[in-house]
């Protein structure tokens, strides 16, 4: 693998630069040309703001085609780019500026990132850019030359930092490189099919791993274009869907499409494939979608860290509950806490090694040595499984692992059980600390809208009928929905704050 991000995607562009790179629902659209010419402006009006290569470039901005050509303009110069979750307040966006230091931030006009007083004692650079792509960025661009000779790039220089989120103690940067995101963009583009008559239907944010690594990525390394939503709306999505080919979404998305009357058969008619990660795509939502579309929703694997690492086959069984084989060049193991390997059917914790794992924290050197093994492998912090045909099953995060009388309790085995009960919609099983115990199982329960009400005794039956005692909730508690992170993640650790207290 050779080459910078932007060398391998710019040799991928289509002939015909004229080609429609990014369409938005107001039926503007933006053409591989403009792509070019816009990026070049941006790359030069940065250059001429004080931005030189390995300088970082904080964006906070609105999901817009300009954003886009900010991400490129800082590929094609050298820049580290660092996008920021647009729900971040102002004392997160203070801890980012002074761990990142970047010389340039952009954010929406008003928004933290940009406001006054974040710039006492910063030296950075401020620019604007909002939703409709306009901003003092963009007039900073406006005449600069379209032309732009980046630097020469190796594989190993820093293409991006983006930052985890910040569960357990401050967000780490974990520095993605060039390499990283070329590695991963070419394999998914192999192992998902990507070809001359796909459009990608583009709903995620682009502040994160899957909605711009991944999902751009593979766009532009198909030299093919997106039908481009500023976020999710199902209404939308269902209008779109007969225009595109290839949807990437959280399970969240195909929960609310299957709740939305309008998405029929017929809607999905030129759909080549569904894509789902960031969250678990619960069994039950996998065969309600098969049953009502026709398709096999594909389930993969990633994490901030190591962007792609496994996918359910394009040809092949996809696996509910799986998230399918290794990308190409992607060891995985199954590991005890030593690191070593575990057999099949064993469930331990999963390490990866390959191209596309991160370059290691940026300015935390102790953290980085803490999270590789000495051969190399990465420690992901998940606890999988390989069954007999080699597709990988995630159980859980190992911070979520509960130890209950001194036995290992998994939340997912649990949750497979509860989800399973009449009138559950979706559970979540987490450790809360016990006086006997050291920590008790408690499974918190969102009843089916529409559905028979669920009651911790029918949820305690099933578990009692199913599982062996230890792993039976001491506790169940039913709930309107469960917190979730802008990805759809559920965020357990806000759970264990809100019931820590049950058995005190």
């Amino acid at each position: 693998m050779n080459g910078s991000l932007y060398g391998v995607l710019r040799s991928h562009f289509p002939r015909d630069l004229t080609t429609t790179f990014i369409e938005t629902p107001d039926g503007r659209r933006f053409s591989y040309a403009d792509l070019l010419a816009a990026s070049g402006r941006v790359a030069n009006a940065l250059v001429a703001a004080g931005a030189r290569p390995g300088d970082r470039v904080m964006a906070q901005t609105p999901k817009s085609p300009q954003a886009i050509f900010l991400y490129l303009a800082c590929q094609r110069a050298g820049f580290i780019y660092l996008p920021l979750n647009s729900d971040y307040r102002r004392d997160e966006v203070e801890y980012f500026l002074r761990d990142a230091e970047p010389r340039i931030a952009v954010g929406a006009p008003g928004a933290p990132l940009i406001d006054e007083a974040l710039a006492d004692g910063k030296e950075c650079r401020r620019l604007s850019l909002d939703a409709s792509g306009d901003g003092t960025l963009m007039t900073a661009s406006a005449g600069r030359p379209e032309d732009f000779a980046g630097p020469e790039l190796g594989i190993d220089d820093i293409a991006a930092i983006v930052y985890t989120s910040g569960t357990t103690g401050r967000p780490k940067g974990a520095m993605l490189s060039q390499g990283n995101l070329v590695s991963n963009a070419l394999a998914l583009h192999l192992v998902w099919g990507f070809g001359p008559k796909d459009t990608l239907l583009h709903a995620l944010p682009i502040f994160h791993t899957h909605g711009l690594f991944v999902a751009v990525n593979c766009t532009l390394l198909n030299g093919t274009g997106m039908l481009f939503l500023p976020r999710f709306d199902a209404d939308e999505v269902i209008r779109l869907l007969p225009r595109a080919t290839v949807l990437m979404g959280v399970p969240t998305f195909y929960v609310r499409l299957l709740a939305t009357p309008g998405f029929t058969r017929d809607v999905c008619r030129n759909m080549r494939l569904f894509i789902a990660g960031s969250a678990p795509l619960l069994p039950e939502t996998f065969a309600a979608f098969r049953e009502r579309t026709g398709h096999s929703i594909l389930e993969r694997y990633g994490m901030t860290e190591t962007t792609m690492i496994a996918s359910n086959p394009l040809d092949g069984d996809r696996v509910a509950g799986s998230v399918g084989f290794p990308l190409p060049d992607v060891e995985v193991r199954i590991a005890d806490p030593d690191g070593q390997s575990l057999p099949i059917g064993d469930t331990g914790g999963i390490e990866v090694r390959g191209p596309n794992v991160f370059k290691g924290y940026w300015r935390n050197p102790e953290k980085t040595r803490e999270e590789f093994r000495p051969d190399g492998f990465f420690k992901t912090g998940d606890l999988g499984r390989f069954d007999a045909r080699g597709y990988l099953h995630i159980v859980g995060r190992s911070k979520d692992l509960i130890i209950s009388g001194g036995l290992n309790v998994y939340p997912k085995e649990v949750e497979t059980v509860i989800d399973g009960v009449d009138g559950v919609a979706e559970s979540a099983v987490i450790g809360v600390p016990h006086p006997d115990f050291g920590e008790a199982v408690v499974a918190v329960v969102v009843s089916k809208v529409g559905g028979p009400s669920v009651t911790p005794a029918a949820v305690l039956a099933a578990t009692k009928q199913q599982l062996a005692a230890f792993k039976n909730p001491k506790t169940v508690v039913v709930v309107d929905d469960l917190p979730r992170n802008v990805m759809g993640k559920v965020e357990k650790n806000r759970l264990r704050d809100t019931y820590r207290n049950l058995f005190a």
